[in-house]
């Protein structure tokens, strides 16, 4: 069975970590969710969901100050990490090796171990130290993924935007699904 870490950290976009979570529950993926304060309150006014309601749809739900939690640690087996989304403090912390919760922390962890981590960045305009702490990531083996629309895909509703984005994602960890088709040449 594969395993994934979810973070959520306090960046607009709490939409995708949400769907995320659906979809990796339906491909019974074992799921570790950690989720920021920020985020629990983000959560709440960007959605229909609570908070709570959201924990309920992972395996594993971790306080984000448990910094001795098992997947703080290397013995801990997973397939990767996504952060969806991911604020930039978030990411510059993962940068610059700020293991202060147990999101940085996981994700430190997981790149030690050199395991997949992909970060759905949430931030625009980007400055030139966004820019810097984006390309450090990428240094550091994160794939960073901003959660850009593919207007090539014909999306007829946000939640198809959404589907794409997420399903762009699982396709870094091999998971099978049919969230949007796939790009197959220009149309005559």
């Amino acid at each position: 069975m594969k395993r994934i870490i979810l973070a959520m950290s306090g960046a607009s976009g709490q939409i995708y970590g949400i769907r995320i979570l659906q979809v990796l529950k339906d491909l019974r993926v074992e799921t570790h969710l950690v989720i920021s304060q920020p985020a629990e309150k983000t959560i709440e006014h960007e959605t229909d969901y609570k908070a709570e309601e959201v924990k309920k749809m992972a395996d594993f739900v971790y306080d984000v100050n448990d910094v001795g939690a098992r997947i703080a640690s290397g013995s801990f087996k997973c397939d990767g990490m996504i952060i969806a989304p991911c604020s930039i403090k978030t990411a510059s912390s993962i940068a610059y090796s700020i293991n202060d919760n147990l999101i940085t922390r996981a994700a430190d962890v997981t790149l030690k171990q050199k395991g997949m981590v992909v970060a759905m960045v949430r931030e625009a305009p980007l400055h030139r130290g966004h820019l810097k702490t984006l390309l450090r990531l990428s240094e550091l083996g994160v794939v960073v993924f901003p959660p850009v629309p593919a207007f090539y895909a014909m999306p007829s509703s946000l939640g198809d935007m959404i589907d794409h984005t997420v399903g762009r994602i699982l396709d870094f960890f091999g998971l099978e699904h049919n969230l949007y088709t796939p790009w197959n040449g220009l149309r005559e």
